[in-house]
């Protein structure tokens, strides 16, 4: 795992030292050598920052040329099935191997099939820049799902690419304004989706998609190579058609062959457990295809509210593996706040961002690489919210839409306090701020429809011109389409959904750069091709069945651990920011929050920021998603002025 950056179109003195001072930005991506490649006759330049993982020796260096010298690439990624891809290699040419490294193996690919038909050849995650020097023409192309990185675009008339931004700003001329549009999207959101960034001019290759740029002034061509709509699509048209039996053991399969491709390396590797069901199915897998005890890690808190810490052991304990965890107090956690601009490099806001660089950090301490169970929720219908909205829907569409939109009008006047003076004892304590969560759910009673309602219930600010000056949001009420052919279930729209928008755009950002500011590799086996396409093919019964989720990874599972293990509350990776807010974290609140520096900004509405700031520490509302919002791009303005 590595990290990349470079340039195309630019006459400048020391050209190395540009690309010296833009791979120096990444030493946690790369911390085991450096490697640049000019060609002043073409304005190229691609620089390598280097993670060692296959092949430790000095011929794996980067940027690589082919063998011809056709091709010259600087990649950042892991090909797990690159041995099987070698040898097929072997049978069609008589390519002489200079060393035992995946990017020789990419590389190679490229120079006999071209770009495309390599990536779609691979099993594996990855953001490359590959330099064509016979059609010259520089072409970028990120994994299928986005698991890493990759930022492009123009700065002072030079087309300019890296892994993170910190990269590209040490650009000469770099002056590129703040983005609005993207700024709208990450406060309804709380990240920038792809292509956007919050730079304007700069932009994120997006998931399966390779992008040119044919010589110094060419024009820009994006095209893809993978589509996870179509791949979803295609598999809910040519249905699994098997007992429950046989889908479980062809996933087992799968999922086992998977697990073993990507525990490939030549370094320290082991996963994170959680001990909730994605991540202890994966663990399961890894040791019984292990001669050994592999190494598991997890994290615990104080607070029992936030703490699986010990579900995370019991199942360890059950595998055998070689478990290691580490209890962190709330000042630790706090802590990692100041890091989060430099670590996340955009604003970010995902607060389970936190725990998720503490559990890297611990995991670093044993292993270079760590496979995780991430994915597995939005390809087997692990949240709660598919099957909550659905039934909300199927309630709600009974009324007219205009006298739904009356109704929860009527029911947002009605102060809080007073919906929790009058219903609270109808409730008692099984439910925490019941006027709030009613206020939440008359807010989203006039969507038009379950498109509607499922993305105005994902957005933690539904209008973001209240928040906003001089916003250009760009409306998201809509699940991705397909096409009027496509015959998918509710449910199924909103997975789809998440695949290919929540997962990369949050889940996969928040892992990568947590894991990468510690020097750790994070591999994602849910995200191999065939687990998708097997998953996409399963019928939605397999995946939830009588309000069980994720029914057949737990059928899986359960021949691994027992039930009693597993058996609880899907907890996930939270921490406690409402009362943070209220408490230790107040003051540096008050501070990044305060009028003046609002208003000398220019980016927020002074009254209703402030409003809900102080609603929020009388504890008369609960904002903590919103505040933390703001909060975290107030910080990375703070860190990046």
């Amino acid at each position: 795992m590595c990290g990349i950056a470079g340039f195309l179109n630019i006459v400048k003195a020391s050209p190395e030292g540009m690309l010296n001072e833009m791979i120096g930005t990444m030493p946690h991506r790369g911390p085991d050598g450096r490697g640049l490649w000019h060609d002043a006759t073409d304005d190229i330049g691609l620089a390598h920052a280097r993670l060692s993982i296959l092949d430790l020796s000095s011929a794996a260096t980067q940027p690589m040329a082919s063998k011809s010298k056709r091709y010259v690439i600087s990649y950042n990624g892991e090909i797990y099935n690159h041995v099987g891809l070698r040898a097929e290699l072997d049978g069609l040419t008589d390519t002489q191997w200079r060393s035992n490294s995946d990017t020789e193996t990419l590389v190679e690919l490229i120079e006999f099939w071209g770009l495309d038909v390599a990536l779609q050849k691979t099993h594996g995650m990855f953001a490359v820049a590959v330099w064509d020097t016979l059609k010259k023409t520089l072409s970028l192309a990120r994994d299928r799902m986005g698991e890493k990185p990759l930022y492009y675009g123009w700065v002072n008339g030079a087309w300019v690419f890296a892994s993170e931004l910190k990269a590209i700003k040490k650009f000469p001329g770099f002056n590129n304004e703040i983005d609005r549009k993207a700024l709208a999207q990450y406060l309804r959101l709380g990240s920038i989706p792809s292509p956007l960034s919050i730079y304007k001019n700069i932009s994120k290759v997006e998931p399966g998609a390779i992008v040119s740029l044919q010589s110094a002034y060419g024009s820009l061509k994006i095209r893809q190579y993978w589509s996870t709509i179509d791949t979803m699509i295609a598999g809910s048209q040519s249905l699994f058609e098997g007992s429950d039996i046989e889908a479980e053991i062809q996933l087992e399969n799968i999922l086992s062959n998977v697990v073993s491709m990507q525990m490939l390396s030549d370094v320290p590797l082991g996963a994170f457990l959680s001990g909730g069901i994605d991540s202890s199915l994966i663990c399961a897998l890894m040791q019984a295809n292990s001669t050994g005890r592999i190494d598991t890690c997890s994290i615990g808190f104080e607070s029992k509210k936030f703490n699986e810490a010990e579900h995370a052991r019991a199942v360890a304990q059950h595998l055998g593996t070689n478990h290691f965890d580490l209890y962190v107090t709330g000042k630790e956690a706090l802590d990692v706040v100041p890091l989060l601009p430099v670590i996340y490099d955009e604003p970010f806001a995902d607060a389970s961002q936190i725990p998720t660089y503490l559990v890297s950090k611990i995991a670093k301490k044993n292993v270079t690489v760590a496979l995780t169970g991430d994915a597995g929720d939005e390809l087997f219908g692990g949240y709660n919210r598919y099957t909550l909205t659905d039934k909300y829907w199927s309630k709600l569409s009974i009324l007219p839409q205009s006298l739904r939109q009356l109704i929860g009008t009527c029911i947002q006047r009605v102060p809080i306090s007073q919906l929790d003076r009058i219903l609270g004892p109808l409730f008692g304590s099984r439910f925490n701020n019941l006027g709030d969560k009613i206020h939440k759910g008359a807010n989203v009673m006039g969507a038009a429809n379950v498109d509607q309602l499922y993305m105005r219930m994902l957005s933690q600010v539904a209008e973001p011109s209240e928040w906003l000056i001089g916003h250009s949001d760009v409306t998201t009420d809509a699940l991705v389409s397909g096409g009027d052919s496509v015959k998918l279930s509710d449910i199924e729209m909103m997975m789809m959904t998440d695949l290919v928008g929540y997962l990369p755009n949050d889940i996969l950002t928040k892992v990568d750069r947590a894991a990468m500011a510690v020097s750790l590799e994070s591999r994602v086996p849910f995200l191999d091709p065939d687990v998708i396409k097997f998953a996409a093919s399963l019928p939605l019964h397999m995946k939830i069945r009588n309000g069980d989720n994720k029914w057949i990874l737990k059928k899986i599972l359960y021949k691994y651990v027992p039930k009693t293990l597993l058996d609880r509350p899907k907890m996930g990776f939270s921490v406690p920011l409402d009362e943070w807010l209220r408490g230790p974290l107040i003051d540096w609140a008050e501070a990044l929050l305060e009028s003046s520096r609002l208003e000398r900004e220019g980016f927020f509405n002074v009254s209703t920021v402030r409003q809900k700031w102080e609603e929020h520490k009388s504890g008369s509302r609960n904002w903590q998603y919103q505040l933390w919002n703001v909060l975290m791009f107030q910080l990375w303005l703070e860190h990046n002025k």
